[in-house]
């Protein structure tokens, strides 16, 4: 049973909730509502980083900060130009996302080689690639109770060991990196209430999927901390609790935060590292915006089915309403690609069973130890099949692998016909183990987005991903593919004792914290770019919708692809080419159009006739105009974009191709407006988006300064091919003094030079 609470609920003593405020002013009547506030967890932790006077309005300092080599080399390359010269805490560069992605010859490795070389010159910590995907590695090494951690991965979630991990994109990691702070409203917490303990055969993605499931489409938990309590945490084992936060990322949350107990302090102790744990737990009485209340027992094995973690249905229920319930998602699916056609109904046999193609785990919530394990007691004795049916397993961490060797679960896996692969997220975001076209995939990763998997519809290739359970994917590869609950059989559970090898760290990774020398050269491979030059917001704006997209959300994976694609993140020029073209392959062409107009415009040349007929319609309609002194750029418009992952380049591409702007009736995450925001694009709100469509212009004159002065709304103009202008109001919502000016500079590298 999943239950989401209407109200806010207190806390008392760790267990007891109580809704009616009257019942809990007659009983608890000398704690205020604002007291019980500051008793949750995440406020001390909050409170304890924060370097203002003011707890409403946050700037947070971080204790640490990680990146892996999606994402590095355009941080470290802001933070440069804007005059870093050591970084100021330690930071984790990890190669876990492009290590198997060749494409483009040496440039995966020119990148691990500029990152161990910026390690050196500024001090960081540098992990080889294939040593550990970065969750792993900052859960082994970094976390600590009552710290917090940034990450520019939107999986940075270190919660089940008392540490606030927070995803963002690459520009709020370079302020920390110049010594600014990470501006921010107090978030709202809410409780995750854990009781009873999960059935055999249950696993940690079952639980996280089944809470995705309950909170994602309604927003319930949408940029605030999930705090998890209850007597049931004391019946998880803490890699359990570890796969289970790890997704609290895809209920689009800001953090999470776990009472801490023996079980996280031997974790600690296990890795070395005692002094990192300290008791943690609400105070005798805590406030909560909400709570969702989980009784673990009553929790079935679970399906996410394409194309969100979000879609889930209980295996059982999948299995029994198969053919309605695959012909639904296959059409939903197809409402969103273009180009070729999922075919789900094909993996329905005459019997009533579903066969799949592929199982994987894989990363920072399949990878884990624990998981691993449990997959090699239920296939050990048994085989995957030779058919069409593989399993690939990607350990976490190399030390994890070193102790599944050790343990004998590896020979067991490799006996029943499983393919061990490295240490790395490939599986999770389109980079490795790619289905064949028309296929199935079932796998213990964070995402299943569309193409996530790797293929490219616009090509004629189209296969699915589904999320589920370690456990049940072993159970299904134990059947040769088809699909089955792990609780549907008799299994006997181990739980070896883990034995970290601190050692194989200690051989490989360098750590240069605290020994920055600025002698060192860092080293550039051709592909390595610097950003280019990007312009202020002037007085007035003028963008042409290049992409209008009605899906209730959209991705960051739809707004710049992964997998492949992320070859050329070192190269904005190179990799703003891609910018949506999986989702709306005209973008890029018709934002080249707007940008080049903008050049020229620049270089003193005449604007096109087909502008200064938009200007002759504003002037028409009485709307005063400076076309010499107005930007002419790009924008798109989505009802709400920015779901999933915290790659700045999902904005940056943008940028780079010429837009000015976002246009969309809410924002889908923080952490994509935050990126629009860091590079220059004014995040503005619309109620009426069908005021403007494809290919028409929008005109918003004084910008700059609504934008400078954060007002509530003010007017913009849709100005249609016919010459009809349609007055419309927008907004940007609540904007810091620095997101006001970074806009108005034109990007977070403008602003520091000029601060």
């Amino acid at each position: 049973m999943i239950k989401l609470y209407e109200t806010g609920v207190y806390l008392v003593d760790g267990t007891e909730l109580v809704t009616d405020p009257a019942a809990f002013a007659q009983k608890y009547g000398s704690v205020s509502r604002e007291e019980a506030t500051q008793g949750t967890m995440a406020y001390s932790v909050i409170a304890a980083h924060n370097t203002a006077g003011d707890m409403d309005n946050l700037k947070l300092k971080f204790d640490s900060m990680t990146s892996h080599d999606i994402t590095y080399v355009g941080i470290i390359q802001t933070a440069r130009a804007s005059g870093m010269k050591e970084f100021p805490m330690p930071y984790v560069l990890t190669n876990c996302h492009n290590s198997l992605c060749a494409v483009g010859g040496t440039i995966n490795e020119d990148d691990h080689k500029f990152a161990l070389s910026a390690a050196k010159k500024y001090g960081g910590i540098y992990v080889p690639t294939n040593m550990a995907n970065i969750h792993s590695y900052n859960r082994e090494a970094m976390a600590g109770c009552g710290r917090m951690i940034l990450g520019s991965d939107s999986h940075t979630r270190y919660g089940a060991l008392g540490c606030m991990g927070v995803g963002e994109g690459g520009g709020e990691l370079a302020k920390q990196l110049v010594g600014r702070t990470y501006d921010f409203a107090r978030p709202g917490v809410v409780a995750i209430y854990l009781t009873g303990a999960p059935k055999p055969g249950v696993g940690p993605h079952d639980i996280a999927l089944s809470i995705v499931g309950a909170v994602y489409k309604n927003g319930y938990v949408k940029n605030k901390v999930m705090e998890f309590v209850g007597p049931g945490i004391a019946n998880l084992p803490i890699e359990y609790r570890n796969a289970i936060d790890v997704m609290t990322t895809e209920t689009t949350c800001w953090s999470s935060l776990w009472v801490t107990d023996e079980e996280t302090k031997t974790y600690y102790v296990r890795h070395g590292r005692p002094e990192a744990y300290k008791k943690m737990e609400p105070k005798n009485v805590a406030w909560y915006d909400g709570c969702v209340y989980i009784d673990l027992s009553t929790v079935e094995c679970t399906i996410a089915m394409p194309m969100h973690p979000s879609n889930t249905f209980t295996i059982h229920e999948l299995q029994a309403n198969a053919a309605d319930i695959l012909h639904q998602v296959q059409e939903e699916a197809n409402k969103q690609i273009r180009g070729a056609r999922m075919d789900l109904m094909s993996k329905l046999h005459s019997d009533g069973s579903i066969w799949v193609d592929q199982g994987e785990l894989a990363g920072c919530s399949g990878g884990t130890f624990d998981n691993i394990v449990a997959a090699a007691d239920i296939l050990r004795g048994r085989s995957c099949g030779n058919g069409t049916f593989s399993l690939s397993i990607y350990p976490g961490s190399m030390p994890a692998y070193a102790e599944l060797v050790k343990t004998g679960r590896i020979a067991d896996l490799v006996s029943a016909g499983a393919i061990i692969r490295e240490c790395f997220c490939g599986p999770c975001f389109g980079a490795g183990d790619c289905p064949a076209n028309g296929e199935f995939s079932i796998r213990h990763t964070t995402r299943n987005f569309p193409n996530r998997e790797g293929s490219k519809p616009g090509e004629g290739q189209m296969s699915a991903v589904a999320l589920m359970d370690a456990r049940s994917i072993a159970a299904t590869a134990a059947n040769g593919g088809r699909l089955t609950a792990a609780s549907d059989l008799d299994v006997e559970y181990t739980r070896p004792d883990y034995n970290y090898e601190a050692g194989i760290y200690e051989k490989r990774v360098y750590n240069g914290w605290g020994k920055a020398d600025p002698d060192a050269e860092l080293k550039f491979g051709p592909n390595i770019k610097d950003w280019p030059e990007m312009p202020a917001l002037t007085d007035d704006l003028l963008v042409r919708v290049c992409s209008y997209i009605t899906d209730p959300v959209t991705t960051t994976d739809e707004l710049i692809p992964s997998g492949e694609t992320s070859s050329y993140r070192s190269n904005p020029e190179r990799l703003s080419e891609f910018a949506l073209f999986r989702r709306d392959p005209e973008y890029v062409g018709r934002s080249k159009v707007m940008r080049q107009i903008e050049r020229d415009r620049e270089a003193g040349k005449a604007l096109p006739k087909e502008i200064m007929d938009v200007y002759a319609a504003l002037d028409a309609a009485g709307i005063a105009n400076d076309p010499k002194n107005t930007d002419v750029g790009s924008t798109i418009f989505a009802n709400m974009p920015g779901d999933g992952s915290a790659r700045e380049q999902a904005a940056s591409c943008q940028r780079v191709m010429g837009a000015s702007a976002n246009f969309a009736k809410a924002y889908a995450t923080k952490r994509y407006r935050s990126n629009c925001i860091n590079w220059g694009m004014t995040p503005f709100l619309v109620e009426n988006p069908e005021v403007f469509a494809l290919g028409d212009y929008i005109f918003v004159p004084g910008v700059r300064k609504a934008v400078l002065e954060n007002r509530d709304s003010f007017p913009a103009y849709a100005v249609k091919p016919d010459g009809t202008v349609t007055e419309f109001k927008v907004s940007t919502g609540k904007l810091t003094e620095a997101e006001r000016q970074i806009i108005a500079d034109g990007c977070l590298i403008n602003y520091y030079r000029n601060n």
